[in-house]
Order: C-alpha cells, then sequence, then structure tokens
C-alpha cells in the first residue's frame, strides 16, 4: 500500500504478536522483519531488518505483564525506527499501562501516567492510537495527537446477538467513577442502568454498599474498562444476584486477570465474562467462563484511516 509516495509498516513487539498479526492480516500485510529480544545482561535487543526511511510506520505493542519488559520493547523500537529516518511514527497501544496512576492519590505519589506518556513523546513517536484508557483526560498527559478507539460499540453488538430479547436487560455500573460507560452501552442496548455503591478500604480491595436502580429478575450486564483482580466485578456479581438478578455477566475492554482474578471468577456468580483481547489470554486464563472479541477490524480500520489521513471518529457515528 503507498499513498502520498510514502509506503505503510507494521511492526510488533513481543507483548501480543498474534494480535498485531490479525492487524496485518487485515491490512493485507506482514508485520515487519525486526528482532525483540534481550542480551545476557537483561537489556532489550531491537533490530529492524527492513528499510522504513520515509515510511508511514505503526508499531503495535500493549504495555501489559510484564509491563516494564513490553513498555522498553515499545520505547526502543520507536527509537530504532526514529533513527533509521522513518517518515511518521505512530505507537499503537491497545493497552496503555500506567494509566491507573493518572493523579496524586496521597501525599508524594508519582502520576506515572504522565511520565510513560513523556518517555513515549520523547522516544519518537508522532502520535498514538489507543483504546479504552482509564480516564479520558489522560489523551491531555501527551503533547502529541491521540486517537482513542472505543470498545463498547464492539461489546454492544455481540451482547445485541447473544440475546433475542433485550427487554430484561439492565446494564450496570460497578462504580460511580463508570456511569458514563454504562450508559453509552445501555443506550446501545436501549436498556435502563443500575449502579453499585462501593468504597475502597485499600488498593484492590472493594466493599459494596448498595444497589441503585432494579436489577430483580433481570440479565444484569456488569461493565467497566478493566479487570484486575476481579474483586470490583464479583463482589458486585455477589450483589446483584442477593438484589434478584436472574443472570450475570460481566464484559470490560482490557483483561488484565492478576492473582487471584481467574479463581475469584472460576467460584462467582457471573455467568460469563466478555474481554476485548487488548491483551493476549495465557493459557491458565483460558476458562469456560471468559470469552474473548477480536479488536483486530477497528484497529485495522482505523490504522488505514490514520494512513489515508482520513476521521477516526466516522468509525464511531
Amino acid at each position: 500500500m503507498n499513498l502520498h509516495g510514502k509506503d505503510i509498516k507494521i511492526f510488533s513487539g513481543n507483548s501480543h504478536r498474534a494480535l498485531a498479526e490479525e492487524i496485518a492480516e487485515r491490512i493485507g500485510l506482514p508485520v515487519g522483519l525486526a528482532t525483540v529480544g534481550k542480551f545476557r545482561d537483561g537489556e532489550t535487543e531491537i533490530n529492524i531488518g527492513e528499510v522504513v526511511r520515509g515510511s508511514d510506520v505503526f508499531v503495535i505493542q500493549s504495555t501489559c505483564n510484564p509491563v516494564n519488559d513490553n513498555l522498553m520493547e515499545l520505547l526502543i523500537m520507536i527509537d530504532a525506527l526514529k533513527r533509521a529516518s522513518a517518515g511518521r511514527i505512530t505507537a499503537v497501544i491497545p493497552y496503555f499501562g500506567y494509566a491507573r496512576q493518572d493523579r496524586k492519590a496521597k501525599a508524594r505519589d508519582p502520576i506515572s501516567a504522565k511520565l510513560v506518556a513523556n518517555l513515549i513523546t520523547v522516544a519518537g513517536a508522532d502520535r498514538v492510537l489507543t483504546m479504552d484508557l482509564h480516564v479520558p483526560q489522560l489523551q491531555g498527559f501527551f503533547d502529541i495527537p491521540v486517537d482513542h478507539l472505543h470498545g463498547i460499540p464492539i461489546l454492544a453488538e455481540h451482547f445485541k446477538e447473544k440475546f433475542d430479547d433485550l427487554d430484561d436487560i439492565v446494564v450496570v455500573s460497578p462504580d460511580v467513577g463508570s456511569v458514563t460507560r454504562a450508559r453509552k452501552l445501555a443506550e446501545r442496548l436501549d436498556a435502563p442502568i443500575a449502579i453499585v455503591d462501593k468504597r475502597r478500604p485499600k488498593a484492590n480491595e472493594c466493599e459494596v454498599m448498595n444497589i441503585i436502580g432494579d436489577v430483580s429478575n433481570k440479565k444484569a450486564i456488569l461493565i467497566d474498562d478493566l479487570i484486575d483482580t476481579a474483586g470490583t466485578i464479583v463482589n458486585a456479581a455477589a450483589e446483584m444476584g442477593k438484589a434478584g438478578a436472574k443472570e450475570i455477566y460481566v464484559c470490560a475492554t482490557h483483561g488484565v486477570l492478576s492473582p487471584p482474578a481467574i479463581e475469584r471468577i472460576k467460584n462467582s456468580e457471573i455467568k460469563k465474562v466478555v474481554l476485548l483481547n487488548t491483551i493476549p489470554l495465557t493459557k491458565e486464563k483460558q476458562i469456560d467462563k471468559i470469552e474473548s472479541l477480536s479488536v483486530a477490524p477497528i484497529f485495522a480500520e482505523a490504522i488505514e484511516r490514520i494512513y489515508g489521513d482520513m476521521s477516526i471518529s466516522a468509525l464511531f457515528t
């Protein structure tokens, strides 16, 4: 593919090679030749194996576990491409790690999300393409353009296909902070919403207090941007059961699934957890209760639109 006299090239680190290959296949390109490994002392080793001078380059890399290794791969690959005279470099980050460290929650906390944004910019990225940042204002942490994709349309379409009758659906926000996200899904499903009011005694622990809205005798769909240790959604699901929900589903864009998330989900009242594949599901996380949907089609179209200087927002209108 060649527009404006520039080739388009796609490269990938080791974080999610399968997704990169799926995106590249949809665009009709191979994944670019690059060696991504480690030196014996553990330092990241990158070697770009083809000419990129003047090319429009997209580097696909989620900064998921191991977060720091994947982040360094992204930064060093961007640096290598910049020094090889790539025409434009877009960091394609399906899952942006460190996003939850976006403010000083207490005295002397770092704002790591801003630091990572600075690192990506200084490394040489010209723009960022990502999906469902933990909070949308993170886009302002970057001094380069950010294209922010949304996972809700994919999730909404899945549930429309899954349920013949949407009349008994209620979309549930697991906390006050996710109400906007729940409302957007509810609008697409033409469903009411409910809110779980909770407090968090300390990090990765939560205590449900009450439910605002009616979930009795309904299929409840809990939605969040990510699932980490699954404490929030499992506690919320338990409250849904007590309140009379007849079936409980969970959906999220990013399946971080840190221990003991899998055990919690296995032993919960949740019927199905629907995730997008912004983060790879390792073998031990591939359980019957977890279903994965591909983001490759939307990322492939977004990349083609960026390359062709077309609107990204048109994808969601």
